[in-house]
């Protein structure tokens, strides 16, 4: 990109500002050379832990791995019913899949993009009368930094029976009716994919748990269901475990985390000034805090959004659609789908249009990014 360019996701930036940092925990682990399960993990699980303030924490090889580690201790699998959110990322409904068990996709509310209690309700009323499917598990979605309504998901949860998990993957550092999430389901899973709010550079995840047991079960699953030894195999497990190297990363990066989410809090205040009465600017969750993984518009329809998005990359603005296609609508889940409606979720995919945002990103760059949008929209 030249030097006029926005990036979405600038992490160049990032590591000129945090280099000594992060070159000083890797050259760390260079040193002790403990590359699977060194003692940065352990920090890293500790401190996260006491971030979010949950009892315990269980860092994994990505936040994929985090949500079937999650499901398989759980013994989800076939003849179970899952209920997930349309409109989410792949990662949250493939691993129901590979488990054997079936998704069962909700809808979402149009104002906040996350699941609708009401749809969700719905949704298990329907699987329980047709007698097919078992619910077994609910996986809310806190979806691009906003928190989903675990106070009313739990609820629903709690009547019906079923195991919460928290898709928590782009929004570790959002808060809830003043509360950081990491404790508002039965188990939470983040990821550090690079672009998300704290991110490593490269694959890792963690799974946080109010339960020891859990905790327990997490840790013998991730090394391939191993005991208190090594060669002391208990169960069917999988190579999920964090990279040392990608835990000294996190660990450098986690110092400026609150920090970095305050710069996120700020240039999504700027994007709603300057886009306001343009486009639909993100509506807050109420009594939240975003981590603001993505800030995303609606425009009035996909011609529109066509039309921003071909002057955004001719100015050479990136930006980016979450999501093109609800998940119902994807090859890979089109059979799995009972073929109900699912309209708001179609609806949003066909409008939306995610903006660059992250703490290294300037006024001067916000600024552009909306006079450009003013431009393409006519105003």
């Amino acid at each position: 990109m030249s030097d006029q360019s926005i990036a979405f996701l600038d992490l160049k930036a990032q590591q000129a500002r945090l280099g000594p940092a992060l070159r000083a925990r890797i050259e760390a682990v260079l040193t002790h050379c403990q590359f699977i399960l060194g003692p940065e993990v352990t920090e890293l699980e500790t401190r996260l832990a006491q971030f979010c303030g949950a009892a315990h924490c269980v860092g994994v090889s990505s936040g994929t791995d985090a949500l079937q580690i999650a499901l398989m201790a759980e013994g989800i699998g076939p003849g179970d019913a899952v209920f997930l959110p349309a409109f989410t990322y792949t990662a949250t409904a493939e691993v129901v899949l590979v488990l054997g068990a079936t998704p069962v996709f909700v809808d979402i509310d149009p104002r906040t993009f996350q699941i609708d209690p009401a749809a969700l309700s719905a949704r298990i009323e329907a699987v329980r009368r047709e007698a097919r499917l078992r619910p077994r598990a609910l996986i809310g979605v806190d979806l691009f930094g906003q928190p989903a309504d675990w106070p009313r998901l739990g609820e629903i949860a709690a009547h019906f029976g079923l195991f919460t998990l928290d898709d928590c993957a782009q929004s570790f550092g959002a808060r809830l009716h003043g509360a950081p999430l990491g404790r508002a389901a039965m188990a939470t899973a983040i990821s550090f994919f690079p672009s998300k709010p704290l991110g490593g550079y490269g694959d890792g995840g963690a799974l946080f748990t109010e339960s020891p047991a859990r905790a327990a079960l997490y840790r013998s699953l991730r090394s391939h269901g191993e005991g208190t030894t090594r060669y002391d195999v208990l169960r069917t497990g999988m190579n999920g475990r964090l990279d040392t190297l990608q835990a000294a990363i996190l660990l450098a990066k986690l110092d400026h985390f609150p920090a970095e989410i305050a710069a996120r809090a700020r240039l999504a205040a700027l994007y709603d000034a300057a886009l306001a009465g343009l486009v639909e600017t993100p509506v807050r969750v109420p009594e939240s805090e975003s981590a603001w993984a993505v800030y995303a518009i609606l425009l009035q329809d996909s011609a529109a959004r066509a039309r921003v998005q071909a002057a955004l990359r001719e100015a050479g603005i990136a930006s980016a659609i979450y999501y093109p296609k609800p998940l119902h609508h994807q090859p890979a889940y089109r059979a799995h789908h009972d073929g109900s409606a699912l309209p708001v979720a179609e609806a949003i995919a066909g409008r939306i249009l995610a903006l660059p945002i992250h703490p290294d990103l300037g006024e001067a760059a916000i600024a552009r990014v909306s006079a450009t949008i003013r431009a393409a929209l006519g105003f």
